[in-house]
């Protein structure tokens, strides 16, 4: 499975977080979940925890679905 990129966060003055995805925002975070996103970020991949947080990655089971009889169509 490729790493997920293109990921970058702003942190605003006021406190909230905006996570893009190449052009265009993905979500905004505001209060507690801002701080916990900020203390993720800096502790493990960025790349990995901004897509987890936007829940823009894959879950590595799209093959398998695509191929299963009921998606046949």
């Amino acid at each position: 499975m490729p790493r997920p990129n293109g990921f970058a966060y702003t942190h605003h003055p006021n406190g909230t977080v905006t996570i893009t995805h190449g052009p265009h925002p993905a979500t905004t975070l505001r209060g507690p979940r801002a701080t916990q996103f900020l203390a993720e970020v800096e502790s493990g991949d960025p790349q990995l925890v901004m897509a987890r947080w936007t829940g823009n990655y894959k879950r590595g089971n799209e093959r398998t679905a695509r191929n299963h009889p009921r998606n046949r169509h």
